[in-house]
């Protein structure tokens, strides 16, 4: 863990954190204008799958959040850097395709226009993860396909509670077709170097905040990225218990990061 002195950017996931169902968590807005004026570094890094980076910039700025989408790395976005020139079939809820460019989705019936795909791609879980849509992907990954997601979470927070997220399903499709899904988004390492290069900072130059433990801060950890778990989104009391490490740091909610880090609003 490097001293907190040396932080010069910071990595903040959204969901859980800023937000809940796109709504301010207390004190987020105050403490995120707090971490520019002292002149750090800020990136907003995501796994949310349902929204494009301009989108989640939007929704964020109606919750009064000084944001736009340059300040906002995506998994998609990652993702379509990493898979560039790729036919893809997309297994997502939500409306990704502008922060995909430069792959090609392959819709059900498209083979006769170029071959089955090369790659089963598995975003965030909604009502279009029925046995249909979810059998259509195991057959693809029994014929070769690659088994590529944005993320592994198996829960994601809202204001209805928690739901089931994807990482149920991965597990299923990893299973039955007997492959291992390659993870694009949080908690991958190229994902965090992306946003370290999005900063301009080393690892140890930086500080990573959210509330899924494996997931944000320690996956940041494992990368030299100091690591702070916030108390808020899908905490819950037994997940230090559970976790596969320590945080650096534990605060009850973003809005505790400025003095956390000695700074003043």
């Amino acid at each position: 863990m490097a001293s907190l002195a040396d932080v010069r950017g910071v990595l903040v996931d959204i969901d859980g954190v800023l937000t809940v169902s796109w709504r301010a968590l207390p004190g987020a807005v105050e403490a995120l204008r707090t971490l520019r004026d002292s002149g750090l570094g800020v990136v907003l890094v995501t796994n949310t799958t349902s929204r494009t980076r301009a989108s989640v910039a939007a929704a964020l700025s109606e919750a009064e959040f000084a944001v736009d989408a340059d300040d906002i790395l995506t998994a998609p976005a990652a993702t379509a850097a990493h898979l560039a020139g790729a036919r893809c079939v997309l297994l997502n809820s939500g409306d990704i395709e502008e922060d995909l460019a430069g792959i090609t989705l392959v819709d059900e019936g498209d083979e006769d226009d170029g071959g089955a795909p090369d790659v089963v791609l598995v975003g965030g879980a909604g009502p279009e993860f029925d046995y249909s849509a979810v059998n259509r992907a195991f057959s693809y990954l029994r014929r070769g396909a690659r088994l590529v997601v944005l993320h592994r979470n198996l829960t994601w927070q809202t204001d209805a509670g928690l739901q089931l997220d994807a990482g149920a399903y991965i597990a299923g499709l990893e299973a039955a077709a007997g492959t291992e899904a390659e993870v694009t988004g949080k908690p991958s390492a190229a994902f965090f170097r992306a946003a370290l290069d999005r900063l301009g900072v080393d690892a140890t130059e930086a500080l990573m905040v959210g509330d899924d433990v494996e997931s944000d801060v320690l996956g940041a950890q494992r990368l030299g990225i100091t690591g702070v778990l916030v108390r808020t989104g899908k905490f819950q009391p037994d997940a230090l218990d559970r976790a596969s490490g320590t945080p650096d740091h534990v605060v009850d909610s973003f809005a505790d990061l400025p003095a956390l880090l000695g700074l003043t609003s």
